[in-house]
């Protein structure tokens, strides 16, 4: 029985990672155009729709030690979007195991009421166990770290690279 707990531990811990921390941070994109890191200025969907975006939100994030939440975020859309590569009650529980779990050093910040709907869901999961907590955090993210980012000298840095090496019209 021990054994088998490791096992299924372990599988957990290599799902969490090869879906999370290792694609997360390296999403096949080429570099940011001008027009694209300027959209991002504009709203913060055009920001979180653009992978080379979402690459440098999270790098961000990083510098602020909130990581965790474009983590969780991207741990979401690949479950709402995977729906046959593992069982959903097997990726639920990782993310819910990476995430939610108020023993995870990645835990998410969820008012108590999503919480409770997400303890409540775990019980059945389904592809919309998560989608509050996504929202929440997405709703975080805009209000409070980006326009951090907008102001930050890493986004600055960014614009001004692209833009030196944008073709003069």
């Amino acid at each position: 029985m021990v054994k088998l707990n490791e096992d299924r531990d372990e599988r957990n811990r290599k799902a969490s990672y090869d879906a999370h921390e290792g694609t997360a941070d390296c999403e096949d994109c080429p570099k940011p155009t001008l027009e694209e890191v300027c959209s991002w200025g504009q709203s913060f969907d055009k920001l979180m729709c653009c992978p080379a975006g979402r690459n440098s939100f999270r790098q961000f994030l990083r510098t602020e030690f909130s990581e965790e939440n474009m983590l969780f975020w991207l741990a979401c859309e690949e479950f709402s979007k995977d729906a046959n590569k593992t069982p959903v009650e097997d990726r639920a529980r990782v993310i819910y195991e990476d995430y939610i779990s108020i023993l995870s050093p990645k835990e998410v910040s969820l008012d108590s009421r999503v919480r409770e709907s997400i303890n409540r869901n775990m019980q059945e999961p389904n592809l919309q166990t998560f989608e509050d907590a996504q929202l929440q955090i997405y709703t975080l993210m805009q209000r409070d770290s980006y326009p951090r980012y907008m102001n930050s000298q890493a986004y600055k840095n960014l614009l001004n690279t692209v833009s030196e090496q944008s073709p003069e019209p």
